[in-house]
């Protein structure tokens, strides 16, 4: 599906009764972009397939993967935009050793993170998301190495025998399991974030092969990574991840994954400014054309989902009740619920087709349940969780300064 698919909905001359690509004119083709190709203008389509491949390696494999872990242990994009802040602000407190308030982290890591998806086309984002995903991924390695070297988890009592706690099954409450289960299921849901993407790209006929390749790629990092840790930390692994390394590897990992958490992020909130900047500006000269309404329209998005972002953060401080949040009421509409109804719009005519047509229809339809069920377990599991951590005192008030990464007590 072309992005323009994506923003224009299912219509009769888009559908085309399953036309093959290739006996599409290149004018009908081009008609149908988002961004024209223009001498005059902003040249947004100058991605690569390669490029859009760690563009979405970047998306996919961000900050979950300092959740999954615990998530795994318990079960056996301005929501995410603030999970990111606190994030940011974790590592920021990691390396200063609590060194100033929290929220002043926090706004420093909104105005980085804002800062950097500001930047307007992903061509220009390109060697930054290369360097991004590479100092993450380099972190996140030497974090697991670390946690495999050490004696005991940090979070693990300091003398005396310990329990890691492994279990294939576990059997935890449902608010438990369904706030693990979103922890999960954002790890690789990102793809509603994609779309952005296909619109610059040179060729978006090659975006089956770049989203193939990061799916392989994604699957075998996730799991590899978050088995090792769980392996090693049990149930005593921490939220965010690092934190489980001890004192020393959590500076380490966080000194080196700092660009990597602020490039990841600010994808992420450039795909959601991207997004709100077509639909104000479509078909008007201002979408590629250098006008004070073009460039007021970008900066003003990217401002206000920043600062959307920081409120939210502050006002809920733990990482993994964010990325439940935004896998619950976010990602399970786009990634699950929506795609497969367009799916369903598109091969309508399947509902009475041959048996495997009919098959592939209602598994579909099976789809959407699933994201329904996400949506309200998810999010009432997650209400119940902040209510509870409110009340237990894990999350002490709404812009609190203390510290959120364990330096000051570790």
């Amino acid at each position: 599906m072309g992005a323009t698919d994506f923003e224009q909905g299912v219509s009769e001359d888009s559908i085309e009764t399953h036309v093959p690509t290739a006996t599409i004119s290149d004018e009908k083709r081009e008609a149908r972009e988002v961004f024209k190709t223009t001498e005059d203008g902003v040249a947004f389509r100058t991605v690569s397939w390669q490029r859009a491949t760690i563009i979405f390696l970047k998306i996919q494999f961000a900050m979950s993967i300092l959740s999954v872990p615990a998530s795994i242990a318990t079960l056996g994009a301005v929501l995410i935009t603030a999970g990111g802040i606190v994030s940011v602000s974790t590592a920021l407190n990691a390396l200063s050793d609590h060194g100033a308030c929290t929220v002043v982290f926090g706004f420093v890591a909104a105005a980085l993170i804002t800062c950097f998806s500001s930047i307007r086309t992903f061509s220009r984002l390109g060697w930054l998301t290369w360097a991004g995903f590479c100092t993450f991924f380099i972190a996140v390695f030497i974090f697991v190495v670390a946690v495999t070297q050490q004696a005991r988890p940090a979070a693990a009592p300091r003398t005396g025998d310990f329990y890691l706690g492994w279990t294939a099954i576990a059997y935890p409450s449902f608010v438990a399991g369904i706030t693990a289960s979103a922890n999960i299921f954002i790890s690789g849901s990102g793809s509603s974030m994609y779309l952005p993407v296909i619109s610059e790209m040179r060729r978006p006929q090659d975006y089956r092969k770049a989203a193939l390749v990061t799916g392989v790629l994604v699957c075998a990092i996730y799991l590899s990574f978050s088995l090792v840790i769980y392996r090693w930390c049990g149930v005593w692994i921490s939220t965010p991840a690092f934190g489980s390394a001890g004192t020393l590897f959590k500076k380490i990992s966080y000194g080196i994954a700092l660009p990597g958490l602020v490039i990841g992020v600010g994808i992420y909130q450039h795909v959601a400014a991207k997004l709100v900047f077509v639909r104000v500006l479509r078909d008007t000269r201002h979408l590629q054309g250098n006008t004070v309404i073009h460039w007021t329209v970008w900066l003003g998005a990217n401002l206000l989902l920043g600062a959307l972002g920081f409120i939210f953060a502050e006002a809920v401080p733990i990482l993994n009740y964010l990325l439940g949040l935004a896998g619950s009421l976010c990602f399970a509409p786009f990634s699950l619920i929506y795609p497969a109804m367009l799916w369903m719009q598109d091969f309508s005519a399947y509902r009475r087709g041959s048996a495997s047509q009919r098959i592939a229809y209602w598994l579909h339809a099976l789809i959407v349940l699933v994201g329904l069920f996400m949506v309200v377990g998810g999010t009432y599991g997650v209400a119940v969780s902040i209510k509870e951590a409110y009340a237990t005192g894990a999350i002490g008030k709404a812009f609190d300064c203390a510290d959120n990464s364990g330096s000051t007590g570790s």
